[in-house]
């Protein structure tokens, strides 16, 4: 089949500016900014779904042949862009000031243009992300008036993730939506202390019900619900255990009614008694990457939380203590990039080029449409030398869900310390007969990823089956 789109559109763009056998005229924005348009309800109604179904309603209410339409809240010069690309399939933002170009966006939205709107999301994501975090008030608060503009709110939802001190301050955070303040405090990577998170939380809160003075000691049984029903989105974000016992005591403990009594009991459970283990599923600490944490990894799998549980099981500290693992990171290594699957490939060469003589590393894999990664740790020296390694610090682990880390968390020390480790030139990281990494020759990719449980205390999976690795990672770890 051939095509020829160029002429197509350079027609429809001819007959736009020719004003020929039009048979409706639009009047665009508001006094003293208005223009007239003249254009054809037929390419309008087969490209905008707003103005098919606006036009077809307005024509009823028109008895000559020439309809009239008023479109008050786009400026003419941004409907001329729209018009331009209706007819023409094109967009020319040559000249356009950023501003402009948002404008062209919004107006894209409104008239259902969706083709336009996801281009000029990634547009102004892509090449004008400075000047949105200099607008960043007047692009949040617009593109949250709108369910499509997912991208930006994405974009939004980011950067105050990551800078979240200098976004507050940057706008009313009392007056951002609800729906922006739930993406933002889920986030495990958002960049704030965890006490600031809440404070934060409860000044929106009590800012949503100004009748209510701030402090608590002030409040009736009814003011409380009346916070806790604002709050009822917010309150499961919030990760209570993750606080210091002097904050749970001067800024959580006078609003425990806002909590449920059960949780509100483990929560001072885990203060009075650091051997507890709460019941429900607890979120731990966020990924904060402050001066001291920054640069202990660089990964696209794992985050800080299971740096710290490895680092424990390492130095076999607190190794079951879960209130230990919530309230502070362990971190006292930082991890060196050795080997990274999608940058550097899956063949037992390349393993051994990158890794070989080096002690103490460890192995993660993604397996692949899954949330599992599956590991072992070797305090040993890879080789190709076709021997075992001995040792009784190695391990094997699996994390099943990421956001229950402790709960799914498998961790299976060496029992047979002959045969921790295998060296051998056609395998990968390769852990007794329990996690098994091999490729039919040195230069092949990887073509077995399996499980057993043999050597190692515990079995990582229930099946033997092989698995599909997402990617792969190997990490040399160096006390700090």
């Amino acid at each position: 089949m051939s095509t020829f789109f160029t002429k197509l559109s350079q027609n429809y763009i001819e007959l736009l500016e020719n004003n020929e056998y039009y048979d409706i005229t639009i009047e665009v924005g508001e006094d003293p900014n208005v223009k007239f348009f003249r254009a054809h309800m037929n390419i309008l109604c087969s490209r905008s779904p707003y103005l098919r179904r606006a036009l077809v309603s307005n024509k009823k209410n028109n008895d000559n042949g020439i309809s009239h339409f008023k479109l008050s809240d786009i400026s003419p010069d941004t409907f001329m862009i729209i018009l331009r690309y209706i007819y023409g399939g094109v967009l020319s933002l040559n000249g356009q000031d950023t501003l402009d170009v948002f404008k062209v966006l919004l107006a894209a939205n409104e008239l259902l243009l969706q083709e336009l709107v996801d281009y000029l999301q990634n547009y102004l994501i892509n090449n004008e992300s400075q000047w949105m975090e200099q607008h960043f008030e007047l692009i949040h608060r617009t593109s949250f008036q709108f369910t499509s503009l997912t991208e930006i709110q994405q974009f939004c939802t980011n950067l105050m993730a990551k800078s979240p001190h200098k976004i507050f301050k940057s706008l009313d955070f009392t007056s951002i939506p609800e729906t922006s303040l739930v993406q933002v405090i889920k986030r495990d990577d958002l960049q704030m202390k965890e006490i600031d998170v809440w404070e934060h939380v409860l000044k929106w809160g009590i800012a949503q019900n100004p009748t209510l003075l701030e402090d608590p000691n002030t409040w009736s049984d009814n003011d409380f619900k009346t916070i806790e029903n604002t709050l009822q989105h917010c309150l499961s974000f919030i990760r209570f255990f993750c606080l210091s016992s002097k904050e749970f005591l001067q800024k959580v403990h006078p609003y425990k009614k806002l909590l449920r009594s059960q949780f509100y009991e483990e929560l001072l459970n885990s203060h009075l008694n650091p051997d507890s283990e709460p019941n429900d599923n607890i979120s731990l600490p966020r990924n904060i990457y402050s001066d001291e944490n920054h640069g202990i990894i660089d990964s696209t799998i794992v985050n800080l939380n299971i740096v710290s549980i490895i680092s424990r099981w390492i130095d076999k500290v607190d190794v079951n203590h879960i209130v230990s693992h919530l309230r502070e990171f362990y971190l006292p290594y930082k991890l060196e990039l050795l080997l990274r699957g999608s940058r550097d490939g899956f063949t037992p060469k390349k393993f051994h080029t990158l890794c070989d003589n080096k002690s103490n590393t460890v192995t993660f894999i993604k397996v692949k449409e899954t949330q599992k990664i599956i590991g072992g740790y070797n305090p040993l020296k890879w080789e190709s030398s076709e021997t075992w390694g001995e040792t009784k610090d190695s391990f094997i682990f699996t994390f099943n869900n990421k956001n229950n880390l402790f709960k799914d968390a498998i961790i299976s020390y060496v029992k047979n310390i002959c045969f921790a480790a295998l060296n051998s030139k056609v395998r990968g990281p390769y852990f007794g007969y329990d996690l098994i990494i091999r490729a039919p020759n040195e230069s092949s990719d990887y073509d077995e990823f399996r499980c057993r449980n043999i050597h190692y205390e515990r079995r990582l999976r229930d099946t033997e089956d092989t698995f599909l690795a997402e990617d792969y990672e190997v990490y040399q770890i160096v006390r700090k």
